[in-house]
């Protein structure tokens, strides 16, 4: 019957292969005298080597299989590694290791913690893991902030007590222990050659378990005054210096596929051990008791750090270099070369950009001032046709409003007329007009044809009141309030009458215009100044001044923008005003500035002409 549950549980266990098999039932030449009914295999950490850990653990493998009669129990040394293939494997049944490695295993297999070993040092407690920093005797280094940049050696990253164990100190001092050391070198078991290659000087320090050097110096494989334990402190009742805290000693625990009868009558046989016995003695135990808390375990690793996920990438990054200077120093000067590459070619780029941009932008340009030249010529064309059009009508005018007033003048003299003088003045200012119209036609015609303007001494107040005398009804209409004020003497400027009559029309009807589209008050300033500064260092001459100020809607784009031809921000405009404007101060080489008011709303508009002749410059 107990055959036939053994088969049952193999073919349970046995679906991957046949070799992880739970346990094995023996041979008649393995049984003796006596029926054996399984074989339990106990996996050990080999940190003596593996010879030491069978002949330390044999005894105790002896005493579980007299006590489980019909079972035997096998010691299988094991590094880390080892341990936990062999169980993900289900070559081991049982495991005896560091409470750490426990808890890393039981995170990805099921086991059962049955008891935690009394060292038989100590006075028998159960907290006998910690580490030890041994550097030779003669070593410089005095604590353990020196060994910073330090190389040092270890037996595996997953010892408790050692590597894991000084991690915590680590942490605790506040340094960052996967970058604080320069170097660090994993041996692997046995933990004596750690202690040799400080002897040797071929590192600066060694992490062992604690009492790793007292061991030896009992065996005579060193001698104690030879070495130091850094930040070594001997707490009370212990045996051996330790560098680190103290933590929960080795482990039994079994796989969860090992029956629970079996693991019951271990974990008794276990706490029945006697210290005195061949097999406590050997294991260098007291004795086992109930196991420390999981909780314990887990804050454990809580402390060192070591379940806090993958490390940043940076840190890795830096831990390769470090491992591999010559490829990180060519990996660094290839990332150099190419960030150099690659900001040279984004500053060609940018001035590619640049260029296409300012390329662009002249071709906008160009094509702005060929649409505006193609205006221009329609332009001239058209005003050529109306010039000569219209310079018939405004003679014929001009004549029967001097035919008129020959009329009165006749039946004035002959007594007749009540109302002559007042038509007189009424033909006058229609003559006057004619005239004036004529001019401007004539200079229409002119300009279209490039002649140049006739220079002739101009008084500039009586073209401005001329020019206020056509805004007169317009600025009652409105409520436009003028003020005019003159510094200086007046006195007249040789220049184009007509064309400074036409930048004065043009000025005040701008100022008109933009009043219109205001409410409130409505001002037009104008002041003159015969005494004026020149317009631009190192000018010379006297210079005159006229100054238009207006409480309108102001300039709604740039003021080079607005002078150029048929630019214009007015509906009903055609864009020529400004541009007039511009054209006539330029031949009479003056000067011409628009900008908004600062202190209120509204437009400044500024005119300076020298008192001498004009510019001949076509």
């Amino acid at each position: 019957m107990a055959r036939i549950l053994i088969l049952i549980l193999l073919l349970g266990a046995g679906c991957a292969s046949a070799s992880a098999q739970l346990y094995e039932p023996a041979t008649d030449a393995e049984m003796g005298d006596e029926p054996i009914e399984a074989v339990f295999r106990v996996g050990v950490l080999a940190n003596h080597g593996v010879a030491q850990a069978k002949e330390r653990w044999r005894p105790m493998m002896q005493y579980l299989s007299q006590e489980l009669p019909g079972n035997r129990f096998e010691v299988e040394p094991l590094t880390f590694e080892q341990m936990s293939q062999q169980l993900l494997e289900h070559r081991i049944h049982f495991i005896v290791t560091n409470p750490g490695q426990y808890l890393s295993l039981s995170s990805k297999l099921p086991l059962s913690w049955l008891a935690t070993m009394r060292s038989r040092k100590h006075l028998g407690t159960t907290f006998a893991i910690s580490s030890a920093i041994i550097v030779r005797a003669d070593s410089p280094v005095r604590n353990i902030e020196e060994l910073r940049g330090a190389t040092v050696v270890a037996s595996d990253p997953q010892a408790l007590g050692g590597y894991q164990a000084t991690v915590g100190l680590l942490n605790k001092r506040g340094f960052a222990a996967k970058r604080f050391f320069g170097e660090v070198r994993f041996l692997g078991f046995p933990l004596e050659p750690l202690v040799y290659q400080v002897r040797d000087r071929t590192v600066d320090a060694a992490i062992t378990p604690f009492c790793t050097l007292e061991e030896m110096v009992e065996t005579g494989l060193v001698q104690r005054q030879d070495y130091r334990v850094i930040n070594g402190v001997k707490p009370e009742g212990y045996d051996c210096e330790t560098s680190s805290a103290l933590y929960p000693n080795w482990s039994f625990a079994a796989s969860d596929l090992v029956p629970s009868h079996i693991t019951q009558a271990v974990t008794r046989a276990l706490f029945d051990l006697p210290s005195d016995s061949e097999a406590a003695i050997k294991a260098d135990t007291m004795g086992w008791t109930a196991p420390i808390s999981q909780l314990k375990v887990i804050k454990l690793y809580e402390e060192l750090d070591l379940h806090g996920g993958p490390p940043p990438l940076y840190e890795a990054a830096i831990d390769w270099v470090r491992k591999n200077k010559e490829w990180g120093g060519a990996l660094l000067l290839l990332f150099l070369i190419s960030t150099l590459y690659h900001l040279w070619l984004e500053y060609k780029f940018r001035q590619k950009s640049e260029f296409l941009l300012a390329t662009e932008r002249q071709l906008r340009d160009k094509e702005l001032q060929l649409e505006r030249m193609q205006s221009a010529a329609i332009l001239g064309e058209i005003g050529a046709g109306l010039a000569h059009e219209l310079n018939q009508p405004i003679a014929a005018i001009t004549q029967y409003s001097e035919g008129a007033m020959m009329v009165l003048e006749q039946r004035a003299a002959e007594g007749c007329g009540e109302r002559a003088d007042a038509m007189r003045e009424v033909l006058t200012k229609i003559n006057n007009q004619s005239i004036r119209a004529g001019a401007v036609v004539h200079r229409i015609r002119g300009l279209l044809r490039r002649r140049r303007a006739e220079s002739e001494p101009v008084v500039i107040e009586s073209l401005l009141r001329d020019a206020l005398a056509l805004f007169q009804r317009p600025m009652e209409q409105q409520g436009v309030e003028l003020k005019i004020s003159r510094r200086g003497s007046e006195r007249p400027l040789l220049g184009d009458a007509v064309g400074l009559s036409q930048m004065l029309v043009n000025l005040l009807k701008n100022a008109m215009d933009a009043l219109d589209e205001v409410s409130g008050k409505r001002e037009i300033q104008l002041k003159l100044d015969y005494q004026a500064a020149p317009p631009a260092a190192g000018t010379k001459g006297d210079w005159l001044l006229l100054e238009l100020l207006d409480t309108g809607i102001g300039l709604s784009a740039s003021a080079a923008e607005l002078m150029l031809s048929f630019a214009t921000t007015k509906e009903d405009g055609l864009g020529l005003g400004l541009a007039i404007c511009r054209d006539v101060v330029t031949q009479h080489n003056g000067h011409l500035e628009l900008e908004n008011r600062r202190e209120c709303r509204g437009c400044r508009v500024r005119v300076w002409l020298p008192m001498g002749a004009p510019s001949r410059n076509e």
